[in-house]
């Protein structure tokens, strides 16, 4: 059997951020997961799965900042590994620092960078420490407004099929008023088209439900807007990947995330299903809130 048939994941960043979470997802996924192990164990580690004897066909490995106290960098880590021909995938799990607060004082833990320090002050280290790898992270997902169950979809929209080498483009709906999604690539605003809040009959309906979805399609600006933005971001998909970025996310937000941003979303999400150079996934972040 030939292993890394699907490539190798290495899963990290902020502690707080759903680490051990994003683990779960992928042990159910069938991966073997490896959990907080310093960068150079990780180089061995994959070695070893890449041997036709071994059980393993698909790993992960956990890596956060108590790890880099190791000797070697994860950035060498990955070097290393791509000139092996084992590059793997980097995720990158974040969230604000108001939240990674709030989750640290929940379960009475300290930062593990916080000293004699404020948990604050911890936070702040590690995101200097990780600023590097974040910036060169495949995919990288903002738990701040996400739930557990959000958050295994969030993973699961992102990576596909977790087989598929084509793009991979997650369209998102969103409300502003529950924050932008800090981890999409580009982000629209749909608020300019008529609200179906404001029809009593569709206020309780949803853009996945199709008197909503027929009410904000058939508005002419509507029609306008997504074959425009199919069009342009049609343009920009060769210089994705020229650029290494084979996962993109695109935001699509309205006020409250329910009626107008679900409906052009999951329009964009089928006009884009047409080319067969990308595997697309639609994911709604803000439709179950209130």
């Amino acid at each position: 059997m030939t292993h890394f048939d699907t490539p190798p994941i290495l899963i990290t960043g902020m502690s707080g951020g759903g680490l051990s979470s994003a683990a779960k997802v992928f042990e159910d996924k069938g991966y073997y997961v490896a959990h907080n192990i310093p960068p150079r164990a990780i180089v061995d580690l994959w070695k070893l799965c890449k041997q036709e004897e071994t059980p393993v066909e698909k790993v992960a490995a956990v890596t956060d900042v108590r790890s880099r106290m190791f000797p070697g960098s994860l950035m060498e880590t990955i070097d290393e590994l791509t000139a092996l021909d084992m590059k793997p995938t980097v995720l990158f799990l974040d969230a604000r620092d108001d939240v990674l607060i709030r989750r640290f004082d929940s379960v009475r833990r300290t930062h593990p960078l916080q000293g004699d320090d404020t948990l604050k002050v911890g936070i702040q280290r590690e995101r200097q420490a990780v600023a590097e790898i974040r910036g060169r992270s495949d995919i990288i997902i903002d738990s701040t407004n996400l739930s557990i169950h959000d958050l295994r979809r969030a993973i699961e929209a992102a990576f596909g099929e977790f087989q598929n080498t084509n793009q991979h483009v997650t369209v998102e709906s969103f409300g502003f008023k529950n924050g932008s999604p800090r981890d999409a690539d580009i982000v629209v605003d749909v608020r300019f088209l008529p609200n179906p809040y404001w029809i009593p009959e569709l206020r309780g309906c949803r853009g996945t439900d199709a008197p909503v979805a027929d009410y904000v399609l058939s508005q002419p600006a509507a029609q306008n807007f997504v074959n425009n933005f199919v069009a342009m971001f049609s343009t920009m998909l060769e210089g994705y990947r020229h650029e290494g970025k084979n996962f993109i996310t695109v935001g699509v937000g309205c006020t409250g995330g329910h009626h107008r941003s679900v409906a052009v979303a999951e329009d964009i999400a089928k006009r884009l299903r047409a080319n067969d150079t990308l595997d697309v996934s639609i994911l709604h972040r803000d439709i179950a809130r209130n």
